[in-house]
């Protein structure tokens, strides 16, 4: 029976072939895409603190810089963690954003670094 095509790989701006999703540079990037929450660390305890950090600190950090008062949804990580345990619960390393500002922040600022071959 005959191979099945490669095709282009999905990350982002990689310009060569893969038998799956990701060429195999980019397949330990994107191990965890289909990770859920929980297992990612945001679980029950997470949830908790949370809760109680945005208690404290209810407005978004980025509209307060732009002079606007927006309502704080998510507490983000300003260092991604990435499976960090002490960096995850570092406090200090936590900011109150709203959804908006926390995905576009995930979006352009949170990413994998880019590989050159």
């Amino acid at each position: 029976m005959p191979m099945k095509p490669k095709k282009p790989c999905k990350h982002n701006g990689c310009p060569l072939l893969a038998d799956d999703k990701y060429c195999e540079f980019h397949a330990k990037l994107h191990v965890d895409d289909r990770a859920n929450a929980t297992v990612r660390g945001y679980d029950n305890r997470w949830r908790k603190a949370s809760k109680r950090f945005l208690s404290a600190h209810p407005l978004c950090k980025h509209c307060e810089q732009k002079g606007k008062l927006t309502q704080a949804t998510v507490v983000d990580h300003i260092k991604p963690h990435r499976g960090d345990q002490r960096l995850f619960w570092d406090e200090s390393n936590w900011q109150s954003l709203c959804k908006r500002c926390h995905d576009r922040k995930t979006r352009t600022e949170d990413q994998y670094p880019i590989y050159t071959f």
